[in-house]
């Protein structure tokens, strides 16, 4: 997890792994947070998250300022993220734009947000182009415009075509291939402007599970 859920939660996560590296970290926070009761004290340096399923990178802010000025870049949407995803079936559009509000619907995220009872929705966009096609399955570069909890899962549940092995949202029909045996979404770049008005590009590598299961996948020839 990027950082416990609670006080009394002592897993692992992303926040203890720093804490260890740089202590000074504990005390970067924000202030507004603190203000109206949040546990502000369980993320600190975290300015965005990631899923727990989910591989990739983070950024994380070591002083004060740096966390208010990446705060800021996310709220005004300078920051790029990019993420690769591998998903059930394949497309008759290679690109698009998914733009369906989120709420929450039985506890778990939506884009069915009317019904019985409307849900509290969120405006989302996301865009994703197909990089490769397999016999069951597409690889997509993804990008989403908006930070939803659990946005791009959502988004592609909603056009038909669910991350490969998401426990939540690919339902139980469509089969986890128990050689990958995990999620395959992974948070590859991110590019935005430094405090010191740099460009930055940071990007990962797939990690060998992902790119292993990839290697292995028979290719589309359609």
């Amino acid at each position: 997890m990027t950082h416990p859920v609670n006080r009394e939660d002592k897993s692992e996560s992303v926040v203890s792994w720093v804490l260890k590296l740089h202590p000074e970290i504990a005390e970067v926070r924000d202030e507004y947070g603190a203000s109206v009761g949040e546990w502000v004290d369980l993320r600190p340096g975290i300015v965005h998250r990631l899923d727990r399923e989910t591989s990739g990178l983070l950024v994380v802010a070591k002083n004060k300022s740096a966390f208010d000025y990446l705060k800021k870049l996310f709220q005004e949407r300078k920051i790029k993220k990019t993420y690769v995803a591998l998903v059930y079936g394949c497309f008759k559009d290679k690109s698009g734009i998914i733009e369906s509000p989120i709420g929450k619907l039985d506890g778990k995220q939506s884009t069915r947000i009317h019904g019985k009872h409307d849900l509290k929705e969120k405006a989302a966009i996301t865009e994703y182009e197909v990089l490769k096609e397999y016999s069951d399955y597409s690889l997509l570069e993804v990008t989403p415009k908006t930070g939803r909890t659990h946005q791009i899962r959502v988004h592609l549940k909603s056009i038909g075509h669910p991350v490969v092995c998401d426990p939540l949202y690919a339902g139980k029909k469509l089969i986890c291939p128990p050689e990958l045996g995990r999620l395959f979404l992974h948070a590859q770049k991110l590019s935005f402007v430094s405090p010191a008005g740099e460009s930055l590009a940071v990007e990962t590598d797939l990690p060998p599970e992902l790119a292993g299961f990839l290697k292995n996948l028979p290719k589309n020839v359609n």
